[in-house]
């Protein structure tokens, strides 16, 4: 109650006129009302490819700033390719890895974030997990729900998963409603849209109604590729091991299970905290795993694989056989994908 009660007086200052300020140049804000899970970095990367295909984006600077949790540098940085996961943080590290060509800078004070990468050049700018970031206020905000959790059915901080009041999802300017299990029918997303508070849902132009304001609403699934090597020495022959042992420090990792579950048989899922720092500790817990499943293959996260690098000293044993599952947002409706290309477009 206490902690609803602040976030209530704090909505309510901002609510009756407490002051945001806008970033030198456009902003897209990508967040959740929840603690982890949800996506954001994976969407933060198909808006990156989305935005490069445009006519309109296409040949501009589009830039991505992150707070870097848990990361042992201060202030505003700019990530080079090389960059660790323990100073920048893993999902900054990852998203510089993917998208080299993008500068992609952590700072916790978003504002003067936004004015140094605008300072170096940026045209557009991608907030990571900013939506609790009042002080800025973003050209275009969106909030991802996890399908599996929906928040009307989840509680506040510490009995649920909700670190914002649930009110706030329908301040958004879009919705993603994220990690889609399969295709879903017009019906099933308008019966999910029910599920989330709203009064009605239109397939046609892809928005959901709650009284007299519309919000953008779209469904968004998860695809994994080919097992990519954590390490350069990895041994490729490893990916065709009949068994697996899967490890990660991520919020969920669910749908990576349910996936290699399909062409692995696994044999030990190893959990760690979320964004954990791998240790010698962890290697050793690793190794003793190794012992039980000599011939299995080791598979994690992309965003595990980041903090993975970081130790000195992994065993040869290990290094051989650790791999990691790429994974990339889908869309199963190309209204949906069009809708959002519009918005951003129009920034």
């Amino acid at each position: 109650m206490i902690y609803k009660l602040i976030l209530s007086i704090r909505n309510a200052r901002y609510k009756g006129g407490k002051r945001s300020v806008k970033a030198p140049v456009p902003t897209v804000c990508v967040g959740n009302i929840t603690v982890g899970g949800t996506g954001k970095t994976p969407h933060i990367e198909m808006l990156l490819r989305e935005l490069s295909e445009t006519e309109s984006w296409g040949t501009r600077n589009v830039a991505v700033l992150s707070r870097g949790y848990k990361r042992r540098s201060k202030g505003f940085k700019a990530l080079p390719y090389d960059a660790s996961a323990a100073m920048y943080g893993d999902e900054p590290v990852q998203v510089k890895r993917k998208f080299p060509q993008s500068e992609v800078a952590v700072c916790k004070n978003r504002i003067e974030g936004c004015k140094a990468l605008a300072e170096n050049g940026a045209d557009l700018i991608l907030l990571d997990d900013a939506y609790q970031y009042r002080k800025l206020a973003a050209d275009l905000n969106i909030v991802l729900v996890d399908y599996s959790r929906p928040v009307t059915r989840d509680s506040l901080l510490p009995w649920g998963r909700l670190r914002d009041l649930r009110k706030r999802l329908y301040d958004a300017d879009m919705v993603i409603v994220s990690k889609c299990p399969y295709a879903l029918e017009p019906q099933e997303k308008a019966d999910y849209a029910k599920l989330l508070g709203y009064d009605s849902y239109d397939p046609e132009t892809v928005t959901a109604a709650k009284g007299d304001a519309r919000q953008t609403l779209l469904f968004t699934g998860i695809g994994y590729e080919h097992p990519m090597p954590v390490f350069d020495d990895a041994d490729p022959r490893y990916v065709y091991s009949h068994k697996l042992v899967l490890f990660s420090g991520i919020a969920d990792d669910t749908p990576l299970r349910n996936y290699l579950s399909d062409s692995y048989s696994i044999t030990e899922h190893v959990r760690f905290p979320d964004h954990h720092r791998y240790t010698r500790a962890d290697v050793r817990k690793l190794k003793a795993t190794l012992k039980r499943n000599p011939t299995a293959a080791f598979a994690t996260t992309e965003k595990d694989a980041q903090r993975l690098r970081d130790l000195q000293k992994m065993p040869r044993e290990l290094r051989e056989r650790m791999f990691y599952i790429p994974i990339s947002v889908t869309f199963a409706d190309d209204r949906e994908r069009a809708a959002l290309l519009e918005k951003l477009t129009s920034l």
